[in-house]
């Protein structure tokens, strides 16, 4: 895939920041999320425009956006607020040799990385790098692929699906977007964190000399019928797409890592879960808003125990749960599950006795919703680079999932040949549940 990149540009805000905005505080859930870019993939057919009139339409509309989301135009500061000095978000414009189509078959991350914008190696980070940056992909074909990276020290999963489906209604002549600006920290104050072993708890980059990324996508009908068998079982009675489709998964990655552990050193494994806090909490938060407000919670399974999908679901449904307003209260006051559990958390020695596998959902995130108008994007896609961590999409049809699992080259060999894997998924280069 020969891609040549034809401009590169800062788009500021429309209208300037004044100067009482200027200083954006982070929260504490801003400071718990991990500071790197994540990586969101938009495919559009056709779009009826030449490159000239598309990237004219795409900046002016971005900068309208831009002036009601200034935080995401500045740059981060300290760890600790956001500079709103209308720095501008990365804006870059590629062609692409050959047809969209044929992206649509990768499962090479590496590959895919060429249509994104930044590099997402955290230790590339620098505090002058955009919080937001973007790459459209100009195809032979006359697609587009408008590949975003959010900073997520600044921006969480939900925060950016809204922030583009928002750039789309302005986009299309939609009326500006209002209150998405909110102060969190009366709600979660910052505090020093220093003290916790943070590395536990946030997602790594991992080269892929040392893992493998790849796609797997189970479509709507599997989706169902995983569902109603791990429906038979005491612990859950129905289970949702992402707790069933997430149930399969950690259960073959326990498989695997257990024929590499055989002497059972490791005491058990813990799925570390992303929950969307906006709706499990009492306060009013503005729908389209930026910042972070997810956490994470944790589900145990022990070493010895015999694997059973209806029991992990369960554990999973449990530990999400917990995340309620009663968590963010305790939260916001110093405490809660999360700091508790990283200000209790042994050093090297004791995080290497566990084995931990981390879950990120976009289901049902207004990501399908964007229409800059040419229409809605036939796919959505992201390209992690992450060890022990899997991200779910939804598909377009909003039945079944896309999901992209990073494991060491050895327990991706043995997640592979899983029977229920086998059963349920599609994990060849062409395997599309978007068509």
């Amino acid at each position: 895939m020969k891609i040549c990149i034809i401009s590169r540009e800062l788009i500021k805000p429309s209208s300037p920041t004044p100067h009482h905005l200027r200083t954006h505080k982070l929260s504490l859930l801003d400071q718990l999320a991990p500071d790197n870019y994540f990586p969101t993939i938009l495919y559009y057919s056709q779009t009826n425009k030449n490159a000239v009139n598309c990237s004219d339409h795409l900046k002016k509309s971005l900068s309208k956006t831009l002036t009601d989301c200034y935080p995401l135009a500045g740059r981060f500061r300290d760890d600790s607020f956001i500079d709103c000095d209308d720095y501008g978000a990365t804006f870059i414009e590629a062609r692409v040799a050959g047809d969209m189509s044929d992206v649509f078959k990768l499962s090479d991350v590496d590959l895919l990385e060429q249509l994104l914008p930044c590099d997402v190696n955290p230790q590339k980070l620098s505090v002058d790098h955009s919080i937001i940056a973007i790459q459209v992909n100009y195809f032979e074909c006359g697609g587009v692929a408008i590949c975003f990276c959010f900073r997520h020290s600044v921006v969480d999963a939900t925060a950016g699906a809204n922030f583009i489906k928002n750039w789309a209604t302005v986009a299309r002549g939609g009326n500006d977007i209002k209150d998405v600006i909110f102060d969190y920290t009366s709600i979660f104050p910052p505090q020093d964190l220093s003290h916790l072993s943070k590395s536990f708890y946030q997602v790594h980059y991992s080269p892929l000399t040392d893992s493998v990324t790849k796609r797997f996508m189970f479509d709507g009908t599997k989706v169902a019928a995983l569902r109603e068998e791990i429906s038979k079982g005491p612990c859950l009675d129905r289970p949702t797409r992402f707790e069933a489709v997430t149930a399969l998964i950690w259960g073959a990655v326990i498989g695997a890592t257990r024929e590499t552990d055989d002497d059972f050193t490791r005491p058990r494994h813990v799925a570390k879960v992303s929950v969307n806090l906006q709706k499990r909490m009492n306060t009013t938060i503005p729908e389209h808003r930026i910042g972070n407000i997810y956490q994470v919670t944790f589900a145990d399974w022990p070493m010895e125990k015999t694997i059973d999908y209806n029991s992990l679901a369960g554990k999973l449904r449990e530990s999400i749960t917990m995340m309620n307003d009663f968590y963010a209260r305790k939260l916001n006051k110093g405490g809660g599950l999360i700091l508790n559990y990283l200000a209790n958390l042994g050093d090297d020695q004791e995080k290497s006795k566990i084995n931990v596998f981390g879950f990120s959902g976009w289901c049902k995130l207004p990501f399908y919703e964007a229409d800059f108008g040419w229409g809605k994007p036939l796919r959505v896609s992201t390209a992690p680079k992450m060890k022990n961590f899997a991200v779910l999409l939804d598909c377009s049809d909003g039945q079944g999932i896309e999901a992209w699992i990073g494991l060491s080259k050895e327990d991706m060999s043995k997640f592979e040949k899983d029977p229920n894997i086998r059963a349920f998924a599609s994990f060849s280069p062409s395997a599309t549940c978007f068509d």
